[in-house]
C-alpha cells in the first residue's frame, strides 16, 4: 500500500459510497451516507488499520437490522470503526419532550461532503450534517497533513435556533486486532476508574459499581486487574469502563510486538471522560456477539443527556452559538 498517491477519490465499500483521503503516509476511508463513519485509517507503511472491524462485517444499504439491536438504529448495522455520538451519548434520553435515540442522531444520518484542500501540503474534506430532532449543525473537517501519520479533525457545532440548547457529545473510536492484542498497553492520564452499576452481560470481569484509582480495578474473581494491560480474547470478558479526572487530553494504545501504536489527542475542557468499551472475547449477546476490541472514546460526560443535565455536565450553546474543537489521531511508534 506504500506509494499510494495523495489525494481524494470516491468508491464503494460493501455498497456504501465512500470517500478516501490519502496522504503519503495514511489513507482514511469515510462513509458519508452512514453517519460519516470513519471506516478505516490505514498506515500505508505497515498496511495496518488500527480500527476495529466487526467479525460480522458491514452490511449493504437496506439490509435488515441485526438481531438484538432492538430498535437502536446505531446497532442495526454497526460495523466497528469510529463514529460521532451527538447530541446524545449512551442510553436514549428525553430532552424538552423530544426522545433522543441511543448514541444520538448523527451516526445514523447521511452527511454531505465537499473538498476543502487537495494540494501538495494537505488533503482535507469537510463533512456536514444537520440534526432532525434538535437544532444543531455539526461540521467536521478532516485533514491529512502530508509527511505525517496524523489525522486532524476540526469540528464545529452550531446552534441554529435562537434559544439555548444542550447536548452531550462523544467520539466512538474502537480499536481492534492486530493492534489490540495481549501485551498491548493502554496509556491514559486519568486518575479515576468507574464501572457501571449494571454490566452488559454475565461475562463481566470487573466488579460493577466501583470507583478505583487508575490503572487498577477490582476484579470479580482475582483481586485486582491492571486496566493498562490488554488481555487476549481467551479472557472471555465484556465490560464498560468509565475513566475520568483527566490530567490531559490524550490516550494511546501501544503494541510493542508490532512496534506500532495509536494515539488520540483532544481538548480535555470539552471531552472530560474516556469511555472504554472492553469486549475481550466475552461478548456473547447479540448484536455484538464475537467482538474483540477496545474503545478509546472521548466523551463530554459519562452518561446520556438526561444524566448530564442532572449532573451539570451537559454542554449548553446559546442561541446561534458555536463551539469549535479539534481531535487528532496519530499512528505512533508503539
Amino acid at each position: 500500500m506504500a506509494g499510494s498517491r495523495p489525494g481524494i477519490r470516491e468508491g464503494l465499500v460493501h455498497g456504501w459510497p465512500a470517500v478516501h483521503l490519502t496522504s503519503d503516509l495514511l489513507e482514511v476511508t469515510v462513509l458519508p451516507g452512514k453517519g460519516a463513519d470513519i471506516y478505516a485509517l490505514t498506515d500505508l507503511g505497515s498496511g495496518i488499520d488500527p480500527l476495529f472491524k466487526a467479525p460480522w462485517g458491514l452490511q449493504p444499504p437496506g439490509s435488515p437490522p441485526r438481531d438484538g439491536s432492538e430498535g437502536a438504529a446505531f446497532l442495526e448495522n454497526y460495523e466497528g470503526g469510529w463514529q460521532e455520538l451527538f447530541p446524545n451519548t449512551n442510553d436514549p434520553a428525553s430532552y424538552r419532550g423530544i426522545s433522543l435515540p441511543f448514541h444520538g442522531e448523527v451516526a445514523t444520518l447521511p452527511w454531505s461532503w465537499s473538498v476543502a484542500t487537495d494540494d501538495f501540503g494537505e488533503t482535507a474534506v469537510r463533512f456536514t450534517v444537520e440534526c432532525r430532532l434538535t437544532p444543531f449543525r455539526l461540521e467536521r473537517t478532516m485533514r491529512l497533513p502530508h509527511g505525517e501519520r496524523r489525522l486532524v479533525i476540526d469540528e464545529q457545532v452550531t446552534n441554529l435556533s435562537g434559544d439555548p440548547v444542550h447536548f452531550t457529545w462523544g467520539h466512538h473510536c474502537v480499536l481492534g486486532p492486530p493492534l489490540v492484542a495481549e501485551g498491548a498497553e493502554l496509556r491514559v492520564p486519568c486518575r479515576t476508574v468507574i464501572t457501571g452499576a449494571e454490566p452488559w452481560e454475565d461475562t463481566f470481569r470487573l466488579v460493577p459499581g466501583q470507583r478505583s484509582n487508575w490503572p487498577m480495578a477490582l476484579h470479580r474473581d482475582v483481586g485486582l486487574a491492571d486496566l493498562s494491560r490488554i488481555p487476549g480474547p481467551e479472557t472471555g470478558s465484556h465490560d464498560d469502563v468509565f475513566l475520568t479526572d483527566l490530567d490531559g487530553g490524550w490516550a494511546e494504545l501501544a503494541n510493542p510486538a508490532l512496534g506500532l501504536g495509536f494515539r488520540l489527542d483532544w481538548d480535555p475542557a470539552v471531552f472530560r471522560w474516556v469511555i472504554s468499551w472492553q469486549p475481550f472475547g466475552g461478548a456473547h449477546a447479540m448484536p455484538l456477539r464475537g467482538a474483540y476490541g477496545l474503545g478509546v472514546e472521548p466523551w463530554t460526560s459519562g452518561g446520556n443527556l438526561e444524566a448530564a443535565m442532572a449532573g451539570g455536565e451537559a454542554v449548553a450553546l446559546p442561541g446561534h452559538g458555536r463551539l469549535e474543537t479539534t481531535v487528532s489521531a496519530t499512528i505512533t511508534g508503539g
